[in-house]
C-alpha cells in the first residue's frame, strides 16, 4: 500500500489534530475564542497548551448554547474516549429521540471548532481541563445529576465485599477485585440483566432509587439501614462513598434513565413568541414620540445643570439627594432618572468639570449636539446607548463590598451589557413587521443561547434517600435575565421600539436585515390578538458581532433617514392666551424656545408646551437686557394670535417699575431719585433685616451683600436692578457652565477583541511558521544536545560550511540561535547569502528575510529528507 493510500492516523494530542486542520479552521477557532492569540502562540503545541488552561475553558464553556453544553455534559460522564453511538446514545436515550438525533452533529462540530473535543467518531475526546469541570464528583455535582461509576465508587471497597456483592447480585465470584468490578459494571450496564434484576426488587427499593434517579446522586444511610436500602446496598445499586453516604451508580441511573444523560435534552432553541401585532405605521409613529421624548428629556436634564450641576462624590458619582432632586426636576422615578443620566454620560455630553470642587456640568459636545437635527441627535444618543457597558439598572443596589452603586459612579459597567442588548433587539428583529414579543419567551431564549453566563448555581446538598430531592433551577435574577429586561423597557423609553415592536429605524440602525414575511391578519376585531411565531427546523443562530465603525456610521445615517419625517418640524410661533399663557402646539425653533424660557415659566408639558407670563418671568427677561419694546416685538412676530392686552399691561408695569431701585455694592446700598419711595422701603416692617438706613435723600445704605438685597426687596414686591461701579446696570444672564473638552467613557471590553481577518491570517501564518521549525525532521548532529532546550551545537567551521552548501543547494536547514538578550530559540531557514559574517535567509518561523550574525549561531542541522 503506497502512503497515498494509508488512512491518516488518529491524532494522539489536541496538538496534533490542531496540526491536521487547515488555515480556515484555526483561523474559526481564533475568532471563536480570541483569548488564545493574546499574544500569539509560538507553535500549535503552546496553541493546544493554551487552549486547555482553565480560564480559556471557561470562557469557551461560557459561549456555548444549552445543547451544545449538554453535549459536552454527556462527553464528561462517558467513557473516555467515547464513539459517536455511545454519545448518541447519552443524549438520544433508548428511543433515540429524532430531534436529538439530527442535532448531535451540529453540536459535536461546534465543540471541535471549538476546540473542546478532538479525535474522530471513534475516539470522542473532551479537553482534560472541561472534563474536570463537568465530570461528577461528591464536591461539584455533574449538571447531568450523574454519580460516579461502579469503579470508581469502589475504589475504596474491600475484595471481599466486592465478592459479596456479586454473589448477592446472582453473579459467580470472581478471582480479583478488578474482574469483579468489570463483572457488576457489565450487569449494570446490560438493559434486558439490569430489568430482570429491578423486577425482583421490592417496591419501597425501586422509590428510593426513583428519588436518586435525576441527582443529585448522594443520600445519607443509617448504620443499621432499612430493609428496602439494605436490599439496594447488598446488591450494589446503591453504594458507599463515606460514612453514613451512599451514592447510585452512573450505570445504575442510566438505565433508570432510559439511557438519557439529562432529564430534558434541548436541542431546539425556545421560540420568541409574538404577543401582540400591530400596524407598522403605528409602531413607528410611536417610537418616534418616544425619540421625541428622550431628546427633550436629555435637552431639559442639561438645561437643569447649566450653570453646574450637583457635586461629585469623593469615591465618585451622584449622590441619593440630587438623583432625587433629578427626578423630581424631570418629573420621572429615580431609577428612569439614573437611565438618562447615564445615557448622557455614555453619550459624552456630560463629565465632572474637573474643578478643586467638582461638579458635574455639561461638556462642549452638548452644545455641537444641541445644534445638530433632531434625528441625527437621537441617533447619537442611541447608537451610545447600544455600545454601552455602564448599566442604569445596577444604581441603588450593592457592589461585592456592600457599597452603594451611585449613578455615574464607579461599578456599574457590566462587560455582557452591549452584548445582551444587541442579541435581545435582534431577536425582536427577527419577527415580522410591527409584532412585539412575549418578555418571557425572549428571556428563555436567551438563557437558551448562554446558560452558563451570568448564572452561579450552588451545589444541592445531598437528600437522604427516603425523601425527594429538590429539582435544581437557575437562579431568576441572573445578570443576562435582568440585563434582558432593562434593555426592553430602555429601548421603549428611547424610541427604539414602540409597543413592544422594533422600529423602521431601530432596525436599520442595529444593522438588522429586514423583517420576515408578516403573518396572516387575525380575524378578529382590534390588531393584538396573540400570535406565535415559530420555525423549529431554523437552527439557533448565533449572536451577531458588532457592527464595525463604518457599518454604524452607514447604519445611523440610514436610521436618521428613516425617523426626520416621524418627528415632528420644528414651529416658529406659538399662540399667545388671554389667561398670561402662552401655548406652543408642537417642538419650538431653538432661538424662539431659548427666548421664551427666559420671558415665560414652563406650566405644562406634553404634545403641547404651556408657558405662563409673571411678573417675575417678565423682569428676569428685563434683567437679561431685554427692553419693554423688544419684548412686546418678540412677541408681537412669533404669535399667531394678537398679543392679549393683560400680557401687554404686565409687561409695561413691570418695566416702568425695573430699575426705578438701583443696588450697588457699599456693603450694599440703595439708590433712587424718588424720596419718597425710599421712605416707604425704610417705613416697611419686612425691611428690618436688611439693616437699612439713609446715608443722602436718594440713598440707603444695608448691611447685606448686594444679591440678599436684590431678592429682600423683590420678595417686598419692588422691581429693584443692580448696576456696576460705573452706575450702569448689570444685565444679568445665565452662565453656562461648561467642562473642559471630554471623551465619553469607553465600554469595558467582554474579553479580548475579536481579531480582524488581516491579523488572523498573520497570527495563523506566525503560528503554522513556529510549528514547522518546532517539528520538522532533523537529521542528528554530532554534538550532543546542549541544557539550552535541545539547540544544535556544531563548530563554527562546520555552521559557516553548512550554511555555504544550504545556499547552493537552496535547502532550508534547522539552526540554534542565541539573541542580544540571551533568549535561545529554534529556527527553520533557508540561507540566501554568507558574507561578512552574517548569514541572510528566509526564516520559516518568522516568515520573513532576516539577517543572522553567525557567531550567535550555536549550530546548524540538516533537515531530514523525508518531512512526511
Amino acid at each position: 500500500m503506497s502512503n497515498e493510500d494509508k488512512p491518516a492516523a488518529a491524532p494522539r494530542s489536541l496538538a496534533e489534530a490542531l496540526r491536521a486542520r487547515d488555515d480556515a479552521s484555526l483561523s474559526a477557532l481564533l475568532r471563536a475564542r480570541p483569548d488564545l492569540i493574546t499574544p500569539v502562540p509560538t507553535d500549535l503545541t503552546q496553541l493546544a497548551t493554551r487552549a486547555g488552561t482553565r480560564a480559556s475553558v471557561v470562557r469557551a464553556l461560557e459561549r456555548l448554547d444549552r445543547f451544545t453544553l449538554q453535549t459536552a455534559e454527556a462527553l464528561a460522564v462517558a467513557p473516555d474516549p467515547a464513539t459517536y453511538d455511545e454519545l448518541l446514545g447519552l443524549m438520544a436515550g433508548d428511543d433515540a429521540d429524532r430531534d436529538v438525533t439530527k442535532a448531535l452533529p451540529r453540536a459535536l462540530a461546534a465543540l471541535r471548532d471549538q476546540a473542546l473535543v478532538w479525535g474522530s467518531d471513534d475516539r470522542l475526546r473532551l479537553v482534560r481541563t472541561a472534563r474536570e469541570l463537568l465530570a461528577p464528583s461528591p464536591q461539584h455535582p455533574s449538571p447531568t445529576g450523574l454519580g460516579p461509576t461502579v469503579a470508581e465508587a469502589t475504589a475504596g471497597m474491600s475484595p471481599g465485599r466486592v465478592q459479596e456483592i456479586l454473589a448477592a447480585a446472582g453473579l459467580p465470584t470472581t478471582h480479583d477485585a478488578v474482574s469483579a468490578v468489570a463483572s457488576l459494571g457489565a450487569l449494570f450496564s446490560d438493559r434486558t440483566r439490569m430489568s430482570a434484576l429491578l423486577d425482583e426488587a421490592p417496591a419501597d427499593s425501586v422509590d428510593v432509587l426513583s428519588r436518586l434517579v435525576w441527582g443529585p446522586p448522594y443520600g445519607q444511610v443509617t448504620a443499621d439501614p432499612a430493609t428496602r436500602l439494605r436490599w439496594l446496598l447488598d446488591r450494589g445499586l446503591l453504594l458507599p462513598t463515606a460514612p453514613g453516604t451512599v451514592v447510585l451508580p452512573r450505570e445504575v441511573a442510566l438505565h433508570l434513565r432510559a439511557g438519557r444523560a439529562h432529564r430534558s435534552a434541548e436541542p431546539l432553541p425556545p421560540q420568541v413568541e409574538v404577543a401582540a401585532t400591530h400596524r407598522p405605521p403605528l409602531v413607528d409613529a410611536t417610537a418616534a414620540g418616544q425619540a421625541y421624548t428622550a431628546l427633550a428629556t436629555v435637552e431639559e436634564l442639561l438645561k437643569d445643570w447649566h450653570e453646574g450641576g450637583p457635586a461629585v462624590l469623593r469615591a465618585g458619582g451622584l449622590s441619593v439627594r440630587d438623583l432625587k432632586r433629578t427626578a423630581v426636576a424631570l418629573d420621572v422615578p429615580e431609577p428612569t432618572a439614573a437611565f438618562w443620566v447615564e445615557l448622557a454620560y455614555a453619550a459624552g455630553l456630560l463629565a465632572p468639570d474637573g474643578e478643586a470642587e467638582e461638579r458635574y456640568a455639561a461638556t462642549p459636545a452638548y452644545d455641537e449636539w444641541l445644534e445638530l437635527p433632531a434625528a441625527e441627535r437621537w441617533s447619537r444618543l442611541a447608537t451610545a446607548w447600544l455600545a454601552a457597558t455602564r448599566t442604569a439598572g445596577l444604581v441603588g443596589g450593592r457592589d461585592a463590598k456592600e457599597r452603594t452603586l451611585s449613578a455615574l459612579g464607579p461599578g456599574l459597567d457590566r462587560s455582557a451589557a452591549s452584548e445582551v442588548r444587541r442579541r435581545v433587539l435582534a431577536l425582536l428583529a427577527e419577527l415580522p413587521e410591527g409584532a412585539s414579543a412575549a418578555h418571557a419567551s425572549v428571556l428563555a431564549r436567551l438563557r437558551w443561547e448562554r446558560p452558563l453566563r451570568g448564572t452561579h448555581p450552588s451545589p444541592s446538598p445531598s437528600p437522604s434517600p427516603s425523601s425527594s430531592p429538590s429539582p435544581s433551577s437557575s437562579p431568576s435574577d441572573d445578570l443576562r435575565t435582568r440585563l434582558a429586561e432593562w434593555t426592553l423597557s430602555e429601548a421603549e423609553m428611547l424610541g427604539f421600539t414602540g409597543r413592544g415592536a422594533l422600529s423602521s429605524h431601530g432596525r436599520a440602525l442595529l444593522g438588522a436585515p429586514p423583517a420576515p414575511a408578516k403573518p396572516p391578519a387575525p380575524s378578529g376585531p382590534g390588531d393584538k390578538l396573540p400570535v406565535h411565531h415559530k420555525h423549529h427546523d431554523k437552527p439557533a443562530e448565533p449572536p451577531a458581532a458588532p457592527l464595525s465603525p463604518a457599518e454604524q456610521a452607514a447604519a445611523a445615517a440610514e436610521a436618521t433617514h428613516l425617523l426626520a419625517p416621524l418627528l415632528p418640524a420644528p414651529l416658529d410661533h406659538v399662540l399667545l392666551q388671554a389667561d398670561l399663557t402662552a401655548v406652543a402646539p408642537g417642538p419650538l425653533e431653538r432661538p424662539l424656545a431659548d427666548t421664551l424660557g427666559v420671558l415665560a415659566d414652563v406650566e405644562s408639558k406634553g404634545g403641547a408646551t404651556v408657558y405662563r407670563f409673571t411678573p417675575a418671568s417678565v423682569r428676569r427677561a428685563l434683567d437679561a437686557g431685554r427692553a419693554a419694546s423688544d419684548l412686546h416685538a418678540f412677541l408681537a412676530a412669533h404669535s399667531r394670535t394678537p398679543v392679549p392686552q393683560p400680557l401687554a399691561y404686565l409687561i409695561d408695569d413691570v418695566a416702568r417699575k425695573h430699575g426705578h431701585l438701583r443696588i450697588g455694592a457699599a456693603s450694599a446700598y440703595v439708590r433712587c431719585d424718588d424720596d419718597t419711595l425710599l421712605n416707604e422701603i425704610l417705613a416697611d416692617k419686612r425691611s428690618a433685616g436688611l439693616r437699612l438706613r439713609r446715608l443722602a435723600p436718594t440713598v440707603l445704605a444695608a448691611q447685606a451683600d448686594p444679591a440678599a438685597l436684590l431678592e429682600g426687596l423683590r420678595a417686598m414686591g419692588f422691581a429693584p436692578a443692580a448696576e456696576s461701579a460705573e452706575g450702569d446696570v448689570l444685565i444679568t444672564r445665565a452662565h453656562a457652565h461648561r467642562t473642559p473638552p471630554r471623551t465619553a467613557p469607553e465600554p469595558v471590553p467582554d474579553g479580548p477583541p475579536v481579531p480582524d481577518t488581516t491579523l488572523l491570517t498573520a497570527a495563523v501564518r506566525a503560528i503554522r511558521a513556529g510549528d514547522l521549525a518546532s517539528t520538522a525532521p532533523r537529521k542528528p548532529t554530532a554534538e550532543p544536545a546542549g541544557a539550552d532546550g535541545g539547540l544544535p551545537r556544531t563548530s563554527s567551521a562546520e555552521t559557516l560550511a553548512t550554511m555555504q552548501a544550504a545556499v547552493l543547494t537552496g535547502e532550508a536547514v534547522w539552526i540554534g540561535y542565541v539573541n542580544a538578550e540571551g533568549t535561545a530559540s529554534q529556527r527553520v531557514i533557508a540561507p540566501i547569502r554568507v558574507e561578512g559574517g552574517f548569514v541572510t535567509a528566509y526564516d520559516h518561523t518568522a516568515d520573513e528575510v532576516r539577517t543572522y550574525p553567525l557567531h550567535r549561531v550555536t549550530g546548524v542541522a540538516e533537515l531530514a529528507d523525508d518531512q512526511a
